[in-house]
């Protein structure tokens, strides 16, 4: 339960690729939980998942929205030799010069490939096991999280050939 919002449920963070086939362990924390904080055992799962299958990250693009932007975020990423492509958060600036100073190392190029990470979160969201919650036990909401990734994963086969 989130006082500040009134909700309940569990926060996914999913890891994509560039076509949305989705490749990482998922980690799943309860909604008030910013994704700031869930970001770290993520990315330290999809980092081991990696080694164990014998993939290798280095020098790896991981793009993420605005609200991962943060320092501690982007040395995480960077410490497990990637390059954070993340969305920068105007955090309430006005200036025309401010706001380019926060776009100045941002690659759009790269950003913009984040459309099939958004169609798959949209796929995610047609589930509706999914958006309401109905089991109580985490390991079957979980199987059901790992079901609806197959199926996902299946349909993107046949969108990208």
């Amino acid at each position: 339960y989130s006082g500040h919002k009134h909700q309940k449920g569990e926060k996914e963070l999913t890891i994509v690729d560039n076509h949305g086939f989705v490749i990482g362990p998922i980690s799943v924390q309860p909604v008030n939980q910013q994704d700031t904080v869930i970001l770290p055992d993520t990315l330290t799962a999809l980092v081991d998942f990696a080694t164990q299958i014998g993939l290798d990250l280095t020098g790896s693009a991981l793009t993420l929205d605005a609200g991962f932007d943060s320092q501690t975020n982007e040395d995480i990423i960077t410490a497990h030799h990637m390059r954070p492509v993340i969305a920068p958060n105007r955090r309430n600036t006005q200036t025309p010069i401010a706001i380019a100073r926060l776009f100045r190392w941002f690659d759009r190029r790269l950003y913009r490939l984040r459309y099939a990470v958004e169609r798959t979160f949209a796929w995610q969201d047609t589930f509706r096991k999914l958006v309401i919650s109905y089991d109580r036990l985490p390991e079957i909401r979980k199987g059901s999280r790992l079901l609806a990734d197959a199926m996902i994963n299946f349909r993107t086969t046949f969108n990208t050939s």
